[in-house]
């Protein structure tokens, strides 16, 4: 039972956050900390969300269900909180701005709680976890408290709350090791990092930003932002803006200091991650590139981007090389499952787009069994499509966009596919077929979102993961 506090102060501000996911839930309690009167609101309803409501009543946080924010009330919140989810352009948001009601996102909350504190800040289209969770690992192998948070691990508004001033022994955060998406940093105006990465680009989310023209700008405010500046110098949408844009970055490279933008940044050379801070300073040695144990030569851009950071920060070679010999990699990118019958099973359910699972076929040994589709997205899959015909004996299709790859891989030529609609389908007949084939991999790299299955990405490669260790028994 919460006991009637009476009336609330007329000058406790008002705070409305919008979604009721672990960030919305993480920013509420945070505002309510700093003294707001926070109401949540969340357009679903369900026995989970109705177990938050109640346990949030008990903090004194209101949560309305089934409701969508209202701005003809007189009661009018002077702070809008958005969860990452919420696009930004929503006609609610668009009309509390013309009413003067700030509106902000919820690492924007969390960036002017703890901008005290240096932060890392790593966007781009793929490979953003990888290289967040192997910074992460590297920070605290050198004893520093640097939980990743953003689009992976934490909330970042749970990250301040663990820093807040009302505890009575607060945690000391070092650093802030933030996955920043598009949606995220379109909402954070203000968030600076001390460290900004930039992984990859390619069209991805034009749904929402519309334009490659608006997604790259949103992509690049961030790194604007950033005191340093780190990029993948081997994508080509980067390097192709680099020289005229982002001349003065520290620029990285699998193929060699011949290839490097600029006169400094850390390349491969001989095997090993090479550091040149400028022109005339003596290239270093870091770290075998060997070290790393993830597949797929994409990693070693990661790997680059990470080692890069963590020397931008000022750690050591010896702290570096124990972070990256000992990190087991990321789930549900390309993540070893099981082997049966000496097939390996690889769950890659974060390939959410063409381009990263192209990068996924890549990786593998092939010929493979690939399980793909899903909530298909705009972009272009002629890369993905030729490197199906070039490494996959059979493709077995999910979800809402099979009958659309099914035509699409017709067109290209390419015949050995089967709709299997389901995952439960997909899983046991992958199974036969990569015994049929002689394949030594089951790829499930679907190039599709999950909403029209599953909740998202990750309850897609569990339920992938559940099924392939079923086999076993």
């Amino acid at each position: 039972m919460v006991l009637n506090q009476g009336p609330l102060p007329q000058s406790m501000p008002k705070a409305h956050v919008i979604g009721l996911g672990k960030s919305g839930i993480a920013a509420a309690r945070l505002l309510k900390r700093e003294g707001w009167e926070v109401e949540i609101g969340d357009r679903n309803t369900s026995e989970n969300l109705l177990n938050q409501q109640q346990e949030l009543a008990a903090e004194q946080i209101t949560v309305k269900l089934g409701y969508s924010l209202d701005l003809n009330s007189s009661d009018l919140p002077q702070l809008i909180v958005v969860s990452p989810g919420v696009p930004w352009d929503v006609p609610v948001l668009t009309e509390a701005r013309k009413l003067g009601i700030e509106t902000i996102g919820e690492m924007e909350l969390a960036w002017r709680h703890l901008q005290s504190v240096p932060w890392v800040g790593i966007t781009g289209t793929n490979g953003k976890t990888t290289t967040t969770s192997l910074i992460a690992a590297i920070f605290q192998e050198a004893g520093l408290n640097a939980p990743a948070c953003g689009n992976i691990g934490y909330a970042a508004c749970e990250v301040a709350l663990t820093s807040g001033s009302s505890s009575t022994s607060p945690t000391q955060i070092d650093w802030v090791i933030a996955e920043v998406s598009s949606y995220q940093i379109e909402s954070s105006s203000s968030l600076s990092p001390r460290i900004g990465v930039w992984t990859t680009f390619t069209p991805d989310h034009l749904s929402r930003h519309k334009t490659i023209e608006n997604y790259y700008n949103i992509k690049a405010h961030l790194l604007q932002q950033s005191q340093l500046q780190v990029f993948n110098g081997d994508d080509p949408y980067l390097r192709k803006v680099g020289e005229s844009d982002w001349f003065d970055a520290y620029w990285t490279s699998a193929k060699g200091k011949d290839d490097l933008i600029g006169s400094k940044g850390y390349y491969i050379e001989d095997g090993w991650v090479v550091e040149k801070l400028n022109a005339n300073s003596a290239p270093e040695r870091i770290i075998e590139v060997s070290a790393l144990r993830m597949v797929g030569e994409h990693n070693q851009q990661n790997l680059l981007m990470s080692v890069a950071v963590a020397r931008l920060a000022g750690i050591d070679k010896e702290a570096i090389s124990r972070g990256i010999r000992e990190f087991p990699g990321v789930p549900h990118r390309l993540e070893h499952i099981c082997t049966w019958e000496g097939i390996d099973f690889i769950n890659d359910s974060k390939a959410t787009n063409y381009d990263a699972a192209e990068v996924g076929l890549v990786s593998v040994k092939s010929p493979v069994i690939l399980i793909a589709g899903g909530e298909a997205k705009a972009g272009d899959d002629t890369g993905w499509t030729a490197k199906i015909k070039d490494n996959a004996a059979s493709v077995l299709l999910i979800g809402a966009a099979a009958p659309a790859f099914a035509g699409r891989l017709q067109e290209q030529g390419y015949s050995n596919y089967e709709i299997v609609e389901t995952m439960e389908k997909a899983v046991s007949r992958s199974a036969e077929l990569a015994k049929h084939y002689h394949a030594p991999v089951v790829l499930l790299s679907p190039a599709c979102a999950s909403f029209d299955q599953y909740a998202n990405f990750e309850q897609r490669g569990d339920h992938f993961r559940q099924l392939c260790l079923e086999l076993l028994k």
